[in-house]
């Protein structure tokens, strides 16, 4: 069996939960005979509903009896909203399983396989792990850490500027680079800015993507230590809810008038500088289900969140411009790191062009500062 092809093919599937399956993971799979035909596939398509193996197996019927279960992530072995998926599989009369990874979950976290294995089935682990891994890496953080895994998203000229002297920023970045945006809004469970974004962009950080019309809107989360932003414009509307994250430097009056337009308002401890604390705002969404982070604030959140440690991964679309200006705005405002010793390592994992622009994707490296 072509286990490879078989589990790139279940990642595909994995994917059609994008924006609608947190907190649960994404998850594909297929039921493949002897001979090697797939007669059943499926995937995850939100809490409560049926998993991945169970989905296939439906699709398969009588024709899974002797057959290898494909699947993208080792399968549950717990009562939840649903039954453990190993009793499905062992009940369903497949012989074998190859699973690109372990559930990270400490209620799954190999017994899933274990369960197989007494039930003598031959269980094959590996094929297709980094894949694997990579797209579920916010259920793992979440599930072994209780924080979102944060993305830092943020586009710039190729002298590093976000925005002309004059202040316009749009755009920067082609296209195709919005739309991939649009994606990290999908896999995100919450869309982060500053009270300077709010105040410079009023955006609706919703989803507008015909593509992606399945997928939920993220919660739509405004960073405003001590109450710039007026409770008006597109991040007041009904198209996704909205929470603010401040402190208690913000005068009460403005905190009921956030609420009167429907948003949740946080009062959040304030780290040294004042600002709001972005670790303790991190450990509260954790608390709250939320997996996946996408910063898209300005230059001044960005750094708070290089410098309280709080990232994980940047992804950078770099448009083939040269702004200048020496007050022009860049990426990453604040003090900085000094001596340049100091700086956070990052790791790149990827750079490809996207349209007219290149999209770099680097991880924090998590043995420097700021590990969490």
């Amino acid at each position: 069996m072509e286990a490879k092809a078989h589990i790139h093919r279940a990642l595909q599937l994995a994917e059609r939960g994008l924006g609608h399956v947190s907190p649960n993971p994404m998850v594909g799979a297929l039921i493949v005979t002897p001979a090697g035909d797939v007669v059943g596939e499926g995937w995850h398509e939100g809490p409560g509903t049926p998993h991945a193996e169970v989905m296939a197996l439906a699709a398969a019927g009588d024709r899974a009896r002797g057959a290898t279960a494909v699947v993208t992530l080792e399968p549950c072995n717990h009562i939840g909203r649903t039954g453990p998926c190993t009793e499905a599989l062992i009940a369903s009369g497949i012989t074998s399983l190859v699973a690109a990874t372990p559930d990270p979950n400490p209620l799954v976290n190999g017994s899933g396989f274990d369960r197989l294995r007494a039930a003598g089935l031959d269980v094959q682990v590996g094929p297709g792990a980094e894949a694997a891994k990579h797209l579920n890496r916010a259920f793992e953080r979440h599930v072994t850490a209780g924080l979102p895994w944060v993305t830092l998203k943020m586009a710039s000229t190729l002298d590093g500027k976000t925005a002309a002297t004059d202040g316009t920023s749009r755009w920067i970045s082609g296209a195709e680079a919005r739309s991939d945006v649009q994606r990290l809004r999908a896999w995100a469970d919450a869309v982060i800015i500053g009270s300077g974004t709010a105040l410079a962009d009023d955006p609706s950080l919703t989803l507008r993507d015909p593509a992606l019309t399945h997928a939920l809107s993220p919660l739509r989360v405004l960073v405003d230590s001590s109450g710039r932003v007026p409770p008006r414009g597109r991040l007041f509307d009904t198209a996704a809810p909205t929470l603010i994250a401040t402190t208690e430097r913000t005068p009460d009056r403005r905190l009921r008038e956030w609420e009167a337009a429907g948003s949740e308002v946080l009062v959040c401890d304030a780290a040294p500088n004042g600002r709001v604390s972005l670790a303790g705002l991190m450990s509260h969404l954790g608390k709250r289900d939320v997996q996946g982070v996408l910063l898209e604030g300005g230059s001044t959140i960005a750094w708070g969140a290089v410098a309280e440690g709080v990232i994980d991964e940047v992804v950078l679309y770099v448009a083939p411009k040269l702004l200048g200006g020496a007050d022009a705005p860049s990426v990453l405002s604040g003090q900085g790191f000094a001596p340049i010793g100091q700086a956070l390592q990052l790791d790149l994992t990827s750079a490809e062009p996207i349209g007219p622009d290149l999209k770099v994707v680097a991880r924090v490296h998590r043995d420097h500062r700021g590990a969490r």
